[in-house]
């Protein structure tokens, strides 16, 4: 089952990656992103250009939703990054929506794939979201998830609006690169791993895991209201993106693969901590909708993977607990130093990529 990015790496990997997502023992294993070049004056990099490149991404995905919240907690114009929406996906891919001016218009397609062959005839996957493009050449630009949103905080720094937060402080950016890995492999792709598990015993494995992970972030943000510490970081959305769209997305589809599963609002400190990132602009009315909290124009409430929520609050009532006030305004202080991943010293074992 191809679920997720075909994907180039910059080098060849130290094994095989294949078109299969799964590992002989019935485990998920996404596959990396065939689109990885980065933003920036470097050799082999995309210098910046106001209204060129267009981020093309489906608000119901957390991958794409992640862009879509820094550019917003940053104060990026929409006439600097353009954001268009992908919205239905059949056998030949995501649908672009028609907007003046965007992709579908000025390129004359309407499907994402066609943008992915003109790139790379041999290209053998499909389009994936978010797809930053290049309304001038038509070509994809990048479909990394993982470092699109360290561009836009960094390389992209000249379109930032007054006052807007850092989100990737130097002084913090190896730990925030090492605890976005773990992120990334037990919350948010942590889900997956379980929906998309080919044996019983993997999808167990991978639960067990993301419960866990859950259970030590719980902890950590008991003493701080960020996750490190007193000011929002990049981190903090990666976390954001899985804990939004966990009970009306992702928790109907693991009940369906390995029985209970516990709510967001079963973890005190992180559901507060959701709510408080909530009320800071994590959200908009278009993701709001996408993540079946409103209704879209027909009336209808979206679900994500399929499987029950009748043992969750109505849409309307869910809302509302999500407008609770957080009540975290008073953790301050706190260390962002914490037992890991980067502990011992390890974090200056590596070395990533820098924009």
């Amino acid at each position: 089952m191809t679920t997720t990015d075909n994907e180039r790496p910059d080098s060849p990997p130290a094994f095989p990656e294949t078109s299969v997502e799964q590992t002989p023992d019935g485990g998920f294993r996404r596959q990396r992103n065939y689109f990885p070049a980065r933003f920036g004056w470097g050799d082999g990099q995309i210098p910046p250009e106001p209204g060129r490149y267009h981020l093309l991404g489906c608000p119901g995905c957390g991958w794409a939703r992640r862009q879509r919240i820094v550019l917003r907690l940053l104060g990026i114009p929409d006439d600097a990054v353009p954001q268009e929406i992908l919205d239905g996906r059949d056998q030949d891919g995501w649908v672009i929506d028609r907007v003046p001016g965007g992709v579908a218009e000025r390129l004359g397609v309407d499907r994402l794939n066609a943008l992915y062959r003109a790139t790379d005839p041999a290209y053998q996957g499909r389009g994936t979201s978010p797809s930053v493009i290049d309304i001038e050449t038509g070509r994809v630009v990048s479909n990394n998830y993982h470092t699109l949103s360290l561009d836009w905080e960094t390389v992209w720094s000249p379109w930032h609006a007054d006052g807007a937060p850092d989100l990737y402080p130097v002084a913090l950016r190896q730990e925030i690169d090492l605890l976005n890995q773990q992120l990334f492999d037990d919350i948010n792709n942590g889900t997956y791993k379980v929906i998309f598990a080919t044996s019983q015993g993997a999808a167990q494995a991978a639960k067990n895991v993301f419960l866990a992970r859950l259970a030590d972030l719980d902890f950590r943000l008991a003493s701080r209201r960020y996750l490190f510490g007193d000011a929002i970081t990049d981190s903090d959305v990666r976390l954001f993106q899985t804990l939004s769209s966990f009970d009306r997305g992702y928790r109907p589809g693991l009940i369906a693969k390995v029985g209970a599963a516990p709510r967001v609002v079963d973890f005190p400190n992180l559901w507060a901590y959701a709510r408080d990132l909530f009320a800071q602009g994590f959200t908009d009315e278009v993701e709001l909708r996408y993540l079946g909290l409103l209704p879209d124009a027909s009336g209808e409430y979206r679900s994500g993977f399929q499987g029950s929520t009748d043992d969750l609050p109505t849409p309307a009532e869910h809302l509302e607990l999500w407008r609770e006030p957080a009540g975290r305004e008073a953790l301050v202080g706190g260390a962002p130093q914490y037992s890991g991943p980067g502990s011992g010293g390890s974090y200056e074992l590596w070395r990533f990529a820098r924009p």
